[in-house]
């Protein structure tokens, strides 16, 4: 195996937008050296003063050849810049031999550098925030005490939901606000998901089509699939004894959702990329989360199984925060989680190459008990 290169200690966080909270204050605390890249530094050096980061962190204006410039071989790269961005900065850490992180979903782009990051000794974190991230710790979590409790060798069957969603806390008649890119929103509605139902591999064209009434600790809630599912079966180490009744990642919307938001997906469903793209301003513009609104994030994921022998075993995970004066829910949810990757990577225990947040059982266990020190509560429900 290819050595880990060292980390240096600086920190280079790209991106202030609505997902960065707190977990950007911990890496002040913990890095050597922090800089934070935004349009212009101006605006860097005024994010830096909302968060109280004044003369903790340097701000930057970002641009991938300015960014390169300042990186040396171990500093971490923190993007926090849309999806299809990440790929341009992972080049410019394998170019320059720095450790690469991120919250989002492992692109094809991304993934077809992991092999020259990983012979160069560099970590490639991603699916780090909220959703992904937490969502896989609960889930890792879940699986390791079924298989403790069924035992891997026994034929079950079993049924994993697991639920997400940014929602207002006071609800609205659009039944949402938008707490991150509302791009992203629009466009994962207009993905395909395929999913598990009734032991059946199921696609959903249209994703809301797919919408259901779903309860959490007796609030109604409405959930439909998001993405596809299947590759998480593998990825949350579930015995191959065991067969899935259902299996479905999804978001997760207050009751009412549907009907508030039937106009748009009439747009969804005609629209192209352009007027997506200006739907989702005008959205944006006439429901953001102001600093007089406070947003809710509600994770909800759930495993039951049931043994041919007999056996049972039934266990949820569920975080649910609002947010407060100084940051959203959903900017505390993303960042910390994200930041404690970083500093695994400062530390030197996360080993080159592609790591997702919860890759193990015990990685999991661990973050989720330095998450709950660092504020990020949830419960645990298990029964036989």
């Amino acid at each position: 195996m290819t050595d880990l290169v060292p980390a240096s200690g600086t920190v280079h966080w790209v991106g202030a937008g609505l997902s960065t909270g707190s977990g950007l204050a911990r890496l002040c605390e913990t890095a050597g050296r922090v800089r934070l890249w935004h349009r212009t530094e101006e605006r860097a050096a005024a994010a830096l003063a909302e968060r109280g980061l004044t003369g903790r962190a340097e701000p930057r204006a970002y641009t991938v050849p300015a960014l390169t410039a300042e990186l040396a071989p171990g500093d971490v790269v923190v993007s926090m810049l849309p999806a299809p961005e990440h790929a341009g900065l992972l080049a410019a850490c394998v170019a320059r031999r720095a450790h690469f992180a991120c919250s989002s979903y492992v692109s094809d782009a991304v993934l077809e550098q992991v092999p020259a990051a990983a012979g160069a000794g560099l970590v490639v974190l991603t699916e780090a925030g909220l959703d992904p991230g937490i969502d896989h710790l609960f889930a890792h979590s879940l699986v390791a005490r079924a298989r403790e409790a069924i035992g891997d060798a026994t034929a079950a069957s079993y049924r994993l939901t697991s639920y997400c969603g940014g929602v207002p806390a006071e609800p609205n008649d659009f039944r949402y606000r938008f707490s991150w890119a509302p791009g992203g929103v629009l466009g994962a509605l207009r993905s395909p998901a395929r999913y598990i139902e009734d032991g059946v591999e199921t696609t959903a064209v249209r994703p809301w089509e797919a919408t259901r009434r779903h309860t959490v600790e007796g609030e109604a809630f409405e959930v439909y699939p998001n993405r596809d599912s299947l590759p998480f079966v593998a990825q949350y180490e579930l015995p191959p004894e065991w067969k899935p009744r259902t299996f479905v990642r999804g978001t997760l919307r207050l009751e009412g959702w549907l009907r508030a938001w039937d106009s748009v997906f009439e747009e969804l469903k005609g629209g192209d990329d352009d007027r997506i793209a200006a739907l989702a301003r005008e959205l944006a513009a006439r429901y953001p989360t102001t600093d007089a609104d406070r947003d809710r994030v509600v994770l909800a994921v759930s495993l039951d199984v049931q043994g041919t022998d007999g056996q049972t075993w039934t266990g949820g995970c569920l975080l649910d925060l609002v947010g407060d004066e100084e940051e959203s829910a959903m900017a505390r949810c993303v960042s910390r989680p994200l930041a404690l990757g970083v500093t695994h990577i400062l530390d030197g225990s996360l080993p080159p190459g592609l790591s997702r947040a919860a890759e193990t059982a015990a990685r999991s266990a661990r973050w989720l008990r330095e998450l709950a020190l660092d504020g990020l509560e949830f419960t645990l429900r298990v029964s036989r």
